[in-house]
């Protein structure tokens, strides 16, 4: 099967690709996206891994479903396409970056560019059924991307993982926090962010790690 995914992480998850899950789940799909609107959009799909190739990855932040309302997702984690309002985590997170490191919030939601310096966006599932959050899990992507990390944790060291929320943090359990930062607070999310998102100094904490382990640090 012929996975149109970035080659250094094609020949890593190659035994993915031919296992009996993985094939279902292409299947199932493909035929989502005929029947009507699945996000993000085809071509954006592993979008995560294009901008973000193997040997690159310097942090990795793990979310849980694309975005399910029009021109939002765009196959990297809370973030945005250009131009479209921020939802309620994204804003969250900048706060938390500004009280953190003193940034002024940015004008667009796109996180291209963290990806683009080694920032793993990665949903735990990749796909959603329009304006359904949620309408995609449990159908195999969640095992995928389980080997995402489980690759990245056997073959790369001194990798920053923010696990936000018991989602992740569960997702994240198996990463040994001797080799990695392994960063954890609550979910960016209005219903827990005061719970110890905010205050959590993840941006600064990463950059001091990266720096300490000779990595140049994230211009978050």
């Amino acid at each position: 099967m012929d996975v149109k995914i970035e080659e250094s992480w094609k020949w890593r998850l190659a035994a993915e690709f031919e296992k009996d899950y993985f094939k279902q789940l292409t299947d199932y799909v493909r035929e989502e996206y005929r029947r009507g609107a699945v996000y993000p959009p085809g071509p954006y799909l592993f979008n995560a891994f294009a901008h973000c190739p193997f040997e690159q990855v310097k942090v990795v932040i793990l979310g849980q479903d694309p975005y399910h309302e029009p021109g939002q997702a765009h196959g990297l984690c809370f973030s945005v396409q250009d131009g479209v309002p921020f939802p309620p985590s994204l804003v969250n997170i900048f706060k938390e970056i500004q009280s953190d490191l003193g940034r002024p919030v940015p004008t667009t939601g796109n996180l291209t560019r963290w990806a683009d310096q080694g920032v793993l966006l990665l949903n735990a599932t990749l796909t959603v059924r329009a304006h359904q959050a949620g309408s995609h899990q449990n159908r195999g992507w969640e095992t995928f991307t389980d080997a995402v990390i489980h690759r990245l944790a056997q073959e790369r060291n001194h990798i920053v993982y923010m696990l936000w929320g018991s989602y992740a943090q569960k997702k994240g359990a198996f990463i040994d926090s001797t080799k990695n930062l392994v960063l954890k607070s609550a979910h960016p999310s209005p219903l827990s962010a005061y719970r110890g998102f905010f205050g959590n100094r993840h941006f600064s904490q990463t950059n001091d790690y990266l720096v300490a382990t000779g990595q140049t640090p994230i211009e978050w």
